[in-house]
């Protein structure tokens, strides 16, 4: 069992873990607990009432964060001819085809979000077991294999703070919502806007209750228990 450190136990003595919390007052304690020398990311944690199991209770989406994850996003857009220049023309930080896959195969993953056309996806299918354990394989369902002439739109949304979620093998969806720099009201916009994307992305095999727990925490700091009803009851721009 991994012991805590004097910091982190510190700080932990701030949240009281039988509350819930209303999402500003969150946000303000997890701003108060923090003591990393760095900018700490803001992580929503999810606890979901699906069975990851079941092929119809899948969770996975996209969200557009309206503030953005506080970093350079460097895209990567498997594409050819015409398509390959309007991605270059639209600012993504690598394009190519086939040297591109060859290059992945060999190691290398220095990007955050790969796209790709569709004529592009049967030489990018072969990076599937590279890719999918990074979670940076091109797919439909993740707006992430576009036809050409919506390459700029994808590649925009990309580097302002489009963020893929999903369930995990513990009925989990793990999403970071920004940096700890970010003000109070930037990070409820851009919570508020996981949280719709999310609930739009609401499986047709899902029963009982859909979203059973949330949590908010840093990289470094405690997990903070949220009010739930209060999340789900407001929509986006209403905090």
């Amino acid at each position: 069992m991994t012991t805590r450190g004097k910091k982190y136990q510190e700080t932990a003595k701030l949240v009281d873990r039988t509350v819930a919390y209303q999402p500003r007052e969150a946000i303000e304690l997890a701003k108060k607990a923090a003591f990393a020398s760095f900018d700490e990311t803001v992580e929503l944690h999810l606890k979901m009432g699906v069975d990851p199991r079941s092929a119809d209770q899948q969770v996975r989406g996209t969200a557009l964060l309206p503030n953005g994850l506080g970093k350079k996003v460097r895209v990567l857009v498997f594409a050819q001819g015409e398509a390959a220049r309007s991605a270059d023309e639209a600012g993504a930080d690598y394009v190519g085809s086939d040297e591109l896959v060859k290059k992945i195969t060999d190691g290398w993953l220095d990007f955050d979000v790969s796209i790709a056309t569709p004529d592009m996806m049967g030489k990018v299918g072969k990076l599937g077991k590279i890719l999918g354990r990074k979670g940076l394989m091109p797919n439909p369902k993740s707006g992430t294999v576009v036809a050409a002439d919506d390459l700029p739109r994808a590649i925009d949304e990309a580097r302002k703070g489009r963020v893929e979620f999903r369930l995990d093998r513990t009925s989990i969806i793990h999403v970071p919502i920004g940096k700890l720099s970010f003000d109070e009201a930037k990070l409820l916009e851009n919570l508020t806007a996981l949280v719709e994307a999310v609930i739009k992305a609401k499986p047709s095999g899902a029963k009982g209750q859909y979203i059973k727990s949330a949590f908010l925490s840093t990289t470094m700091g405690p997990g903070i228990k949220l009010d739930l009803k209060s999340i789900l009851a407001l929509p986006v721009g209403s905090l």
